[in-house]
């Protein structure tokens, strides 16, 4: 059943492997429980914001809270796009990307996460894939942006796999404690049509999301 008054609802990125489903309160529940397995190891801290450091039940209520504050406040000015990403109809982890100004700007960045069971498979660098063609193929984008903090090696070893251009180091907070360096990368379109693109990565009901975000 289509949701013409929130397409989103609608919108899939499938591969041979993964598919990318829109969050609903349902798939939103699996992905808490996954969240409740573990994502990384309690001594070290792989995201920019330290969302996970939030004790239970504010752990699960942010994350549902997050997720519901991205589609509430979606506008063609701002938005952050997330989905769960599943395997052989088994929720694994959430992918995503957020722009701003896209409009004029023609970039998105891009941010994942996978449930620790299901690390080390190669899926995260799939779902980046997929993750890269809905923002360059489906909506049309010149440049993707990513980063990274310098000792995360299972992030820094997808982007760079996928070609990527370091762009530059900058210090940052980080899990509220000390300051440490974040990489950037950024990505062309061109790069990604000559190296990247695949012919078995489908779009599903991306018309109605670019005519709801003004993406022409």
């Amino acid at each position: 059943m289509a949701h013409p008054y929130w397409p989103l609802f609608d919108l899939e990125v499938r591969t041979a492997r993964l598919t990318l489903r829109p969050i609903t309160d349902e798939v939103a529940l699996d992905l808490v429980a996954l969240i409740e397995r573990g994502i990384h190891d309690a001594g070290w801290m792989p995201f920019g914001m330290p969302w996970t450091r939030a004790e239970p039940p504010a752990l699960q209520r942010n994350a549902l809270q997050f997720w519901w504050r991205c589609r509430a406040e979606m506008s063609a000015a701002s938005w952050n796009i997330n989905f769960a990403v599943e395997v052989d109809g088994v929720v694994v982890g959430s992918s995503g990307l957020l722009a701003s100004e896209f409009a004029r700007m023609r970039q998105f960045e891009t941010g994942s996460w996978l449930g620790r069971e299901f690390q080390g498979q190669g899926i995260g660098k799939e779902m980046r894939l997929a993750t890269l063609a809905l923002g360059f193929e489906g909506f049309g984008a010149e440049w993707a942006l990513t980063g990274a903090w310098h000792d995360n090696g299972p992030s820094l070893g997808v982007t760079r796999s996928l070609g990527y251009t370091e762009q530059g180091r900058r210090r940052m907070l980080r899990d509220d404690t000390t300051a440490d360096q974040m990489i950037g990368f950024e990505m062309p379109r061109a790069h990604y049509d000559e190296h990247l693109r695949r012919d078995d990565i489908e779009l599903i009901g991306i018309d109605p999301v670019c005519e709801l975000l003004e993406i022409s």
